[in-house]
């Protein structure tokens, strides 16, 4: 495992670092319990999503990204605005962070950070999206030692996890690096295929609203509870993890619900856009058990073509 992951003696190495790197650990420690489940979902106005992520302690972003010049990804509404890249206000922060850290994003982080970028837009023109995706492939070269890989068939988990997922289709360039620095977002449908492995689709993304019917205002329908428990742990038994989002927009109290229901079925990342009140909550309600509890591995894990119906074996397993 490359030294820029640190994780056994990271920490340790942070008495070089330069004074500033110390501070920010000290704001860290006052900042509570880094969240691995709690992801944030930036909205599309928002040119700046990562400082308040970060503040909060939350183990993750979705940030909305639309083609530009050059091949750059740009954040926030309207036409592409100079210094308004994922590049710059997402990348270049958020592994400046890591690397300050002894190469983690927070002193007690047990998992990767788990960066979605999602490719929108108007534009929807094939080698144009490509390009795009290239450029973004390179930046991220430029972070290797921080992030988590795949090379042949071992899957190696970093400081920072980045799915792809959107307008583009990147299934097909992904599968064809020898080694690459991104994945591409799965859904549920992709459980036991051979075509989408988990170390091309690690990572089982849907919405609520695609399966699930229950807004959390009344107690929720046994059958959906079974359903949920069913479809987490075959998405575990596949080697993947599981991100939820597009919860029901309604009182916090019914999304606090929904939250605990996620948490309780061992879903790994639950995402919304209230922040606040989804660090709040896990800070109060941690998800149970094993889920995004184990420590970042210093060795590469194998795995093999997924098994659909594969036994179920000890709750241990190195995520990304």
């Amino acid at each position: 495992m490359n030294e820029g992951l640190a994780i056994a003696g990271g920490l340790a190495g942070l008495a070089g670092v330069a004074g500033s790197a110390v501070a920010g650990l000290t704001v860290l420690r006052r900042r509570g319990s880094y969240l691995a489940s709690g992801h944030a979902l930036a909205r599309p106005d928002d040119i700046d999503p990562l400082p308040g992520v970060l503040r909060r302690g939350l183990g993750g972003l979705t940030v909305p990204v639309t083609p530009g010049p050059r091949g750059e990804l740009f954040l926030g509404p309207g036409a592409p605005q100079p210094g308004r890249t994922l590049r710059r206000l997402v990348l270049t922060p958020l592994f400046a962070r890591a690397r300050g850290n002894g190469g983690r994003l927070a002193r007690d982080q047990p998992v990767p950070f788990r960066l979605v970028v999602e490719v929108t837009g108007a534009v929807r023109d094939a080698e144009t999206l490509l390009r795009a995706y290239r450029i973004l492939d390179q930046q991220l070269r430029d972070h290797a030692a921080l992030l988590s890989h795949c090379d042949g068939d071992d899957l190696v988990p970093g400081a920072v996890t980045v799915s792809v997922t959107g307008i583009v289709d990147v299934r097909e360039l992904l599968a064809a690096q020898p080694v690459r620095y991104a994945f591409a977002d799965g859904s549920f449908d992709d459980l036991g295929s051979r075509s989408a492995p988990a170390t091309l689709v690690p990572m089982i993304s849907e919405p609520w609203s695609r399966r699930f019917g229950w807004d959390g205002l009344e107690p929720i329908p046994a059958e959906e509870r079974h359903l949920l428990h069913a479809m987490v742990r075959s998405a575990h038994d596949d080697g993947r993890t599981v991100r939820i989002s597009g919860l029901p927009e309604g009182p916090r109290k019914a999304r606090a619900a929904i939250w605990a229901e996620l948490g309780a079925a061992g879903v790994d990342v639950i995402a919304d856009r209230d922040q606040r009140g989804l660090a709040r909550h896990l800070r109060k309600n941690p998800v149970s058990r094993w889920v995004a509890r184990e420590p970042l591995p210093t060795r590469a894990v194998r795995r093999n073509s997924p098994r659909p119906q594969a036994p179920r074996t000890e709750r241990h397993r190195e995520a990304v």
